[in-house]
């Protein structure tokens, strides 16, 4: 394997899923123990269950915030610090809730489906990442129900957030898939615009996906391993 010197390039993108945060004990949502083979998000993940019932709801995200303060950053997270401090035009897309890639103080240029450490209501968006257990659950101006700022099955996405993210892949003459399976849309179609626009196309994950046809070279290493072998510092 070949250390890849990210200077060389303009305009380099890391797209990054779920298994990205599964080393550091993350659940991941639709593998082998995922997240959704042990729940049913029409309870949990859903406006309609929200609507039905709030305090559960909140209770399950609450647990979620529990244990994915239970694990840290890893050794990919660090080296991708690393790489945006000396290459900082690399930009992070994420399909990831999680926080941990912000923990690690990676720089994140678009968080695709929200994050579980903000909530909203219409009054606005709020931080809330003091600790596992929401600081308020009501909106002290409205008193409405909080509501976790990620995007639930049946949610429209953030077309700001996704226009953001089609406008870096367009322009990306490196991308690298890091953990993600490549199913979900919109997300899936980003590694057929970057293919399309002719950017070096990496993926790293230790399974074959189905966009690992878009990709001309695929590591099959965990990220913490792949991420300091394949990035030269």
């Amino acid at each position: 394997m070949q250390a890849i010197d990210l200077r060389r390039y303009q305009h380099p993108v890391f797209f990054t899923g779920a298994g990205l945060s599964a080393e550091s004990g993350v659940p991941t949502y639709r593998g082998r123990g995922g997240i959704w083979q042990q729940y049913n998000y029409e309870d949990y993940a859903c406006q309609r269950a929200f609507l039905r019932n709030p305090e559960q709801v909140l209770d399950f995200h609450e647990l979620r915030r529990t244990k994915t303060l239970a694990c840290a950053p890893h050794a990919g997270h660090m080296h991708l610090v690393q790489l945006q401090s000396l290459q900082p035009q690399l930009a992070v897309i994420t399909q990831n809730i999680d926080g941990l890639l912000q923990r690690a103080a990676v720089r994140v240029d678009a968080e695709l489906h929200g994050s579980m450490w903000r909530l909203r209501c219409a009054c606005g968006i709020r931080e809330d990442v003091a600790a596992a257990s929401y600081a308020r659950r009501r909106c002290e101006q409205c008193d409405a129900w909080l509501r976790p700022d990620i995007t639930w099955f049946e949610d429209a996405v953030d077309a700001s957030v996704f226009a953001r993210a089609d406008e870096l892949v367009a322009q990306a003459d490196l991308f690298v898939a890091v953990g993600t399976s490549g199913v979900v849309w919109p997300a899936a179609g980003f590694a057929q615009a970057a293919h399309g626009a002719g950017a070096r196309m990496i993926e790293i994950n230790p399974e074959a996906t189905e966009a690992s046809g878009f990709y001309s070279e695929c590591v099959r290493l965990p990220a913490s391993q792949a991420l300091p072998a394949l990035f030269a510092l």
